[in-house]
């Protein structure tokens, strides 16, 4: 596999906030039962808007983990990142105060940032006067919040960055988190992304540019990646955060192992700013890269997290960028959209997918695209349609492709030792 020169990398913890469950154990068996986190919005009024429906998470509160008044100073995406954050670091059984933590970094992926803190205090701004405006307004919107507010709490020194790419920014996260320990910069880093973009504006703003499904009146099937009634996305929040961690640096504190991170691929379409390349031929080229990267053959993928949102352009041509890419293979490996369950959280798709490439090669248990029923002839691949499948995954990639023609890929593998 790959080069035994180069350090090793492997994840050690997995945290996670979705609309399926706030914890992995509840968000794992949901998701492989089918079950659809979509509904009627219930943090947001919709009245006034013609889309009505998302993944959003009524149920969320991170004052158990940072308090009450700290949950204040946090804008809800880094609450986000906090949770899923605590989460992944516990799961590591990671004692900061027994490992050098200069060697310890957090980057983190978010397409938007404080979106919610910038409408309350323009609005705020406009109806009581400037003066009026939070001096925690810019600690709270600033897209790198969640990874600071993290490194602050356990004292990581190491690089600590945010990377905003649209969809693919958790998983251009992870590529960095992926080089910066290989390169010996770090011997650990909390990586992953987070994003609460269904405010006022981020609704307004997707529902007007005609990017979401207008299925009001079923929202558990709206999101419907690879169907031929396919209509849009919709909208999801949430993170996934991840322990990336040197392979000798795990072993010497007995940390268990959920895979091994083996490869990473960053390309551009440099096309259109919202619509993908027709042929995916951007997307192909990351996937290559990351099969490359990894040191393996495409023929050994077992299976593809896909990015599959549900958009009539977006899942056509990510079937042809994976055709392109395996050839027959393309036929064999089995594919799935999670988004199918959980909506498109934006920026964090991308490490909430690598916490179920994680939880896919533990478990030997291959999520369901659900809602696929009247499949598209152009998308004729095996995405898993409707239940779940037992399958042994040895290797494993995942596919974010963002707005501005970012695309990015992650190869995950079983780890043996």
């Amino acid at each position: 596999m790959q080069n035994q020169s180069q350090r090793r990398i492997v994840v050690t913890g997995i945290g996670i906030v979705t609309p399926l469950g706030n914890d992995v154990s509840t968000f794992w068996d949901r998701l492989i039962a089918g079950e659809s986190g979509v509904h009627e919005l219930t943090t947001l009024d919709t009245s006034q808007y013609k889309i009505h429906i998302g993944g959003d998470i009524p149920d969320f509160d991170v004052e158990d983990v940072v308090g009450a008044r700290e949950a204040k100073r946090l804008d809800r995406f880094t609450q986000f990142a906090v949770h899923a954050g605590t989460q992944a670091i516990r799961d590591a059984g990671l004692d900061f105060t027994q490992i050098d933590c200069t060697k310890c970094g957090v980057i983190l992926g978010s397409g938007i940032g404080g979106l919610g803190e910038i409408e309350t205090q323009i609005e705020r701004m406009l109806s009581k006067g400037p003066d009026r405006v939070s001096p925690f307004t810019i600690p709270k919107m600033m897209v790198n919040a969640a990874g600071g507010t993290i490194s602050i709490a356990h004292g990581l020194k190491g690089p600590n960055y945010a990377v905003a790419t649209a969809c693919a920014s958790a998983t251009n996260a992870m590529g960095d988190a992926l080089r910066s320990i290989r390169l010996g910069e770090t011997n650990l880093v909390v990586t992953g992304g987070t994003e609460a973009a269904i405010t006022r504006m981020g609704l307004a703003a997707f529902q007007n540019m005609k990017a979401l499904s207008s299925r009001n009146d079923a929202p558990a099937a709206a999101s419907r990646p690879f169907d031929a009634d396919r209509d849009g996305f919709v909208m999801g929040e949430g993170g996934g955060i991840l322990i990336f961690e040197e392979l000798e640096h795990a072993k010497a504190r007995g940390a268990k192992i959920y895979a091994e991170v083996l490869g990473y691929g960053t390309t551009s379409d440099a096309g259109h700013i919202t619509a993908p390349d027709p042929e995916g031929k951007g997307a192909a080229a990351a996937m290559q890269a990351a099969i490359d990267d990894a040191g393996v053959e495409t023929g050994q993928i077992d299976y593809i997290n896909a990015h599959g949102t549900s958009t009539p352009l977006g899942d056509k041509a990510e079937t042809r960028a994976i055709k392109n890419v395996f050839g027959d293979h393309a036929y064999k490996t089995s594919i799935s959209s999670t988004k199918s369950s959980l909506g498109h959280s934006l920026g964090a798709s991308g490490g909430i997918e690598a916490v179920i490439l994680c939880k896919t090669i533990e478990t030997s248990t291959i999520a369901p695209t659900i809602n696929l029923d009247t499949p598209d002839p152009d998308c004729d691949l095996n995405y898993t349609p409707n239940v779940a499948k037992t399958a042994e995954v040895k290797i494993a990639m995942s596919n974010s492709f963002g707005f501005g023609g970012h695309n990015a890929c992650v190869v995950f593998g079983k780890y043996s030792g």
